[in-house]
């Protein structure tokens, strides 16, 4: 097999990272990354940065008495978030590994949409650490937030 011929198998994410970019189509960016693709979340472009959408399923609730989301679907849906957002501006060839992954709720999830943002505090050539906020209606007022830190690059 020619090297021209492996080239689109060893980087799945290059094309969809261009279509993210250039076009604002970030379905097939979303599609490389599986539990996102299950989870349903959807991402946007919010001032020049990615933003994560989760919408609505009855299945994602987790206590019906309140009702609100599952609780390890916010996390889920946080951690993919950030995930997304690592691919979407590096020009990495794997998903970026969660290493570690703490989570406070500061309200409970209702039965509507979910949104994150990720910011990304630090980034080295193997490690990244990113802070995820997560809302419903207000971004003021956060269902949870988060740090994360993910392995960007596995030694050879």
């Amino acid at each position: 097999m020619s090297d021209a011929a492996a080239a689109p198998l060893a980087d799945p994410f290059r094309e969809a990272r261009r279509l993210a970019r250039e076009s604002g189509d970030f379905s097939v960016l979303v599609a490389t990354v599986p539990y996102a693709r299950y989870l349903g979340v959807q991402l946007s472009l919010h001032e020049g940065r990615p933003r994560a959408m989760l919408p609505f399923r009855q299945e994602l609730v987790g206590n019906p008495r309140l009702p609100a989301l599952h609780g390890g679907i916010t996390a889920a849906f946080m951690e993919n978030a950030a995930m997304l957002h690592l691919l979407y501006q590096l020009e990495t060839t794997r998903v970026p590994k969660s290493i570690d992954f703490s989570i406070d709720y500061l309200l409970p999830a209702r039965t509507e949409e979910l949104y994150a943002d990720c910011e990304i505090g630090r980034m080295g050539s193997r490690v990244a650490q990113a802070t995820i906020r997560c809302w419903q209606k207000s971004q003021e007022r956060p269902v949870a937030v988060a740090r994360a830190h993910f392995l960007l690059m596995t030694p050879e």
